[in-house]
C-alpha cells in the first residue's frame, strides 16, 4: 500500500472504542462526548476482516487504542482474532494502564507483543487532575505488570504541559535510570476545546522536544542518541537518548517543533469504521458501509490512499474537525 507521495502504508491504529474511563484535559472535553452508538461500532470480527483484507496488500502492524481499549469487553478475543491473520507481524496496545495489572497477562497470551501507557504524572493526586477522575492508577506499577507479563518493549508516554506536570519531567526521565523501559515526552497537540480546560494561549503550554532533552539531561546527565539501545521495534516517529548508565531510553515525539509527516506509515481505523488517513486531517473513507455490504475493501483503501494528504496542519491549528483525540484514539 502506498499513497499518493509514494509513502509505504503498513501500520494501522485500530479504535476499538470511543469510550473512556479517563477524562483527560488534553484528550476530552470536561462534559464528555456523545458517544457512538453501539450499532455504529465495528464488531470484533468486523474489524479481523478489515485486516484479513488489508494484510494482502501489505499491511503488517497493528495498534489497538481508544478512547481506552481495554474497557470494551472480552478485548482478549480480539487480539486472538488478529493474531491468527497472516502476514500480521506486530500487536501493539495504547492504554491508560488503570486495568493493565490484571489484562497484561491475559493479553499476552492472546498475542498483544507491546504496550504504551499513558503515564502524564506520577503523583496521584496530579494524576486525578489531569485525568478528572481518580482511578487509582499507579504507572510504575502498570508498567511492572506489563514487564512481568512478557510485553517488550514497554512505553510510558507523558504529554508535556507547562505548568501543569512539566515539573516531572526529571522524575519520568530517572525511571530509565532502573528499569529498561522507553520514557517519551510528547508535545502538547491543540485540539478542539482544550483552551477551556488549559486556560489561556494552549500554545504557551506546549514545552518544545529541545528543553525537554535539556530538562532529562539535567536529571540523567549527558545524553546520546540511543541507537541500537532503542525499542527494538516501533512504528513510529520517536527520537531516543539515553544516559551512559540508563536501563532505559527517554524519546521525544514532535508534532509541533519538529513535524514527520514526510515518513508517515500509517492510517487509523475509527470505531464506527471510518479510514482516516491523517489524524489531523478532515480526509476519511467510509469502510464500515461496503464491510456490511459483502463488498471487497481494497478499492475504498486505494482510493482513500490516493488522497492521503502530504502534512497535517496542527501548526495552523487545523485539526481536522476533531473535538477530543479521543475520537481516533490519537
Amino acid at each position: 500500500m502506498r499513497d499518493q507521495f509514494g509513502r509505504s502504508i503498513e501500520y494501522l491504529r485500530i479504535s476499538v472504542t470511543d469510550r473512556c474511563n479517563f477524562r483527560c484535559v488534553y484528550c476530552m472535553p470536561a462534559a464528555g462526548l456523545a458517544w457512538l452508538p453501539k450499532e455504529g461500532i465495528l464488531h470484533y470480527e468486523e474489524i479481523a476482516e478489515v485486516v484479513r483484507q488489508l494484510a494482502p496488500l501489505g499491511l503488517r502492524r497493528l495498534r489497538l487504542t481508544g478512547g481506552e481499549p481495554t474497557i470494551r469487553r472480552d478485548l482478549v478475543s480480539l487480539v486472538a482474532l488478529l493474531r491468527d491473520v497472516p502476514g500480521i507481524e506486530d500487536i501493539a496496545l495504547s492504554t491508560n494502564g488503570v486495568l493493565l495489572p490484571t489484562l497484561a497477562r491475559p493479553l499476552r497470551e492472546a498475542g498483544i507483543d507491546r504496550v504504551n501507557i499513558s503515564a502524564d504524572s506520577l503523583r496521584r493526586d496530579r494524576i486525578a487532575a489531569i485525568a478528572r477522575r481518580d482511578l487509582g492508577f499507579d504507572p510504575v506499577r502498570a508498567a511492572l505488570a506489563a514487564e512481568e507479563a512478557g510485553l517488550a518493549p514497554i512505553k510510558l508516554n507523558m504529554v508535556v504541559i507547562r505548568g501543569v506536570n512539566d515539573d516531572e519531567i526529571g522524575d519520568f526521565a530517572r525511571l530509565t535510570l532502573d528499569h529498561p523501559w522507553h520514557v517519551r515526552f510528547i508535545e502538547l497537540m491543540p485540539v478542539g476545546e482544550m483552551a477551556e480546560s488549559l486556560g489561556g494561549d494552549v500554545l504557551d503550554r506546549v514545552v518544545p522536544s529541545d528543553e525537554v532533552l535539556a530538562r532529562a539531561a539535567d536529571a540523567l546527565g549527558p545524553l546520546e542518541p540511543a541507537g541500537a539501545r532503542g525499542p527494538a521495534r516501533g512504528n513510529g516517529p520517536a527520537a531516543y537518548y539515553r544516559a551512559a548508565a540508563a536501563a532505559g531510553t527517554v524519546g521525544v515525539i514532535t508534532p509541533m517543533s519538529h513535524t514527520y509527516c514526510a515518513s508517515c506509515n500509517r492510517v487509523r481505523l475509527t470505531a464506527d469504521g471510518r479510514l482516516r488517513t491523517c489524524l489531523f486531517g478532515d480526509h476519511e473513507v467510509d469502510l464500515r458501509g461496503p464491510l456490511r455490504a459483502g463488498e471487497p475493501l481494497a478499492p475504498h483503501v486505494a482510493r482513500a490512499l490516493a488522497e492521503k494528504p502530504r502534512e497535517h496542519a496542527l501548526l495552523q491549528l487545523r485539526t481536522g474537525g476533531l473535538r477530543a483525540l479521543s475520537q481516533v484514539g490519537g
